[in-house]
Formats: C-alpha cells, structure tokens, sequence
C-alpha cells in the first residue's frame, strides 16, 4: 500500500461546544481522497472536570500495522542502517495492533494537560492527495530537493523582515 506524506497537527479550544462540523468535514476530505485520519486523539474537560474523549482512525488494523511497520523501519535504518530495518519494522507494528497509534495513557496524558472547558486534538493526517503527484515526479526521474510548510505567520514575518530591510 502507498502512502502519501503524514502530518501530525495539534490543536485546542476554549469552551469547546462541538456540533460535530469538525469530523463531517474530516468525513468529506476523506470521502474526497485529500486525507486520510491515520489517527486521532480529541479530549474535552467540563468545568467540573468531567472528561470526554474521542479517538477515531480511518486505518484497517491491518493498514495500521503496516503503517507503523513502514515508520518502525525508517527509524530502524536510520538508526543501524540495514540491520536495523527489520527490527524496527517489527517494533513500529506492535504498538498499531488494535489500529490505534495513541493508547489509553496518550488519552489520560492530554486529559491531564487541559484545563477545565477547554479541548485538545491530537491528529495523525495522511496526504492521499499528493501521492499521484509524488508517484509522477518519481517516474520523471525527479527527487525530493527540500520542502517545507508555509504557515501564513511565516509570510507576515518575512512582510515584516522587508519593512525592516526597507527601512534600514
């Protein structure tokens, strides 16, 4: 099975009163092929402290576990090259068992992080989007050079660095 690039984003609420729209639009990329949840932690705390969590995956247990086997071996080869592949392989497959990547105590550890009314989310994303592209560029002959997310602060700080620059 290909995958496409992975993201992990973290995000939190205050007062969190949730309809639902976050999850039907998280249904309408998925249905659309533009991401994939690989995982997804999400906890909320009352005033009075009362939690409630969700924790959802758009992975097979059987997509999970190779998913975590494909991370478990790039972390393997980059730590012992060839040897370390395989073992990392096996190692990266067994905490996906279940088809979940976060565990009962990840879900207990942001419970414990967020105040009272307030949320937070955890989210494992896949790209399904950019693997055709990704694929094509390959079969061109063509390679990775760099890249990196461009978040709209980043363009506000490089319009201040110019006002800075332009002013000097």
């Amino acid at each position: 099975m290909a995958f496409g690039p992975v993201q992990m984003i973290v995000v939190g609420f205050e007062g969190a009163d949730f309809k639902g729209e976050i999850l039907a639009e998280l249904d309408r990329l998925r249905e659309s092929h533009v991401v994939r949840l690989i995982d997804l932690v999400a906890v909320r705390k009352d005033g009075d402290g009362n939690i409630e969590k969700v924790q959802r995956s758009d992975l097979t247990e059987e997509e999970a576990e190779e998913f975590g086997a494909i991370a478990g071996a790039l972390v393997g080869f980059g730590m012992e090259g060839d040897e370390g592949l395989k073992a990392g392989a096996v190692v990266g497959a067994a905490p996906m068992e279940g088809g979940r990547g976060f565990d009962e105590s990840d879900v207990w550890y942001v419970a414990d992080a967020v105040p009272e009314n307030t949320a937070a989310a955890i989210a494992i994303l896949e790209h399904r989007w950019a693997i055709g592209l990704r694929d094509a560029i390959r079969d061109a002959g063509g390679v990775l050079l760099a890249e990196s997310w461009i978040h709209p602060a980043d363009l506000v700080a490089v319009g201040a660095m110019a006002a800075a620059e332009a002013g000097d």
